[in-house]
């Protein structure tokens, strides 16, 4: 597989590591110093491309894949308001992408039991729930894209809330979902059920970046040679 790169921060780095110890390529690598290398003819003959930059480039990084003809997988957050622009794209062009707000198979079993548990809960009005994540300094949206994927599948099983917010909250339909910033921290998730009697929480921790990357690599083995709108739960069968 012939892989390109775009971006080349400590995310990007760590999957090219990753792609080379399993025997792929990595012919380009597009980052903020060289952006006109950010071309079809550099692009011909890519397999897939593989995306974490930043919210305010990533939407124009994967139309530029699609137009090229190269299945796109991104790991980029806080740009979904135009999801449905490059779903649509994606379908005309018959290209390919994937997208997860997250690629660590561990988080993506705890997508999974988070939503079981909010289906279990949505019975039981008298326990209050609250999202917490805690990331590095230099993670740039708050709360992290993992974290509204948990507000978001908690929205979708309970009935008690209606919306989320960033902000701490009595209100009861609102649900709480506060975003921490520290140094030297991978990232953490929690979500936490609490009721006058007691208290159940289940949580995430990550040690590192290998996790994630490692699903990015997976997530693009899978791409090739398929059509379509991906995500982890096509990837991993959940």
């Amino acid at each position: 597989m012939k892989a390109a790169l775009i971006g080349y921060g400590k995310m990007g780095r760590e999957i090219e590591k990753i792609l080379l110890e399993r025997g792929h390529a990595v012919p380009v690598i597009i980052d903020i110093n060289n952006l006109e290398d950010f071309n079809r003819e550099n692009f011909s003959g890519i397999d897939v491309a593989i995306e974490f930059t930043a919210p305010n480039t990533a939407y124009d990084n994967i139309v530029k894949c699609l137009n090229f003809g190269v299945p796109v997988v991104c790991g980029t957050t806080a740009w979904l308001d135009r999801f449905q622009e490059v779903t649509e794209l994606c379908k005309a062009r018959n290209g390919a992408f994937f997208y997860a707000s997250n690629y660590s198979i561990g988080v993506n079993i705890f997508f999974a039991v988070n939503k079981f548990l909010a289906k279990l809960m949505n019975g039981y009005p008298s326990y209050d729930v609250t999202v917490e994540e805690v990331h590095h300094t230099q993670k740039k949206d708050s709360p992290s894209g993992t974290a509204v994927t948990i507000a978001e599948d908690i929205l979708a099983n309970i009935d008690r809330k209606n919306k989320w917010t960033k902000e701490t909250t009595t209100d009861p339909e609102t649900l709480e979902v506060i975003g921490i910033r520290r140094s030297i921290v991978p990232g953490t998730h929690t979500v936490t059920w609490e009721s006058e009697a007691d208290r159940i929480t289940i949580e995430h921790l990550a040690k590192g970046r290998q996790g994630f990357a490692l699903g990015a690599v997976a997530a693009a083995e899978f791409l090739c040679g398929k059509t379509g709108v991906y995500s982890m739960n096509d990837l991993l069968k959940l």
